[in-house]
């Protein structure tokens, strides 16, 4: 179980145009120029984008795993412990982190192609 750092970036080359920004003890991950997570190597969590719907309920189910960062509007940051998450768990809070970020286009292209929201038929 976790996901190492090197994991995590990697998994942002699934996401269409991210771009890490070096500030000081953390790496910005933007969308477009609009931030939707932020990495602390050192410590190995990761700040990520939520609704505070879902803030509220990552961080009563685990805590162990998630952290309240900080609220901003109707959006709910949480701090992600990586050595405690499972690889296809964080993708999803990626994803939707990025999702909440990112153009409405992009959203769609990037929704078509992972088959999100697609009832089988």
């Amino acid at each position: 179980m976790g996901v190492s750092v090197e994991e995590f970036l990697a998994m942002l080359d699934e996401l269409p145009e991210v771009r890490l920004n070096q500030a000081g003890e953390w790496v910005g991950i933007k969308v477009r120029g609009k931030g939707f997570a932020y990495l602390w190597e050192e410590t190995e969590t990761v700040g990520l984008k939520a609704t505070v719907e879902e803030q509220i309920a990552l961080v009563a189910e685990r805590p162990e795993v998630f952290e309240v960062q900080f609220t901003a509007g109707r959006f709910g940051w949480v701090v992600v412990h990586l050595d405690r998450i499972e690889a296809d768990e964080l993708f999803e809070l990626v994803a939707e982190a990025w999702c909440l970020t990112a153009p409405k286009g992009l959203v769609t292209a990037f929704e078509e192609k992972h088959k999100i929201g697609q009832t089988p038929l």
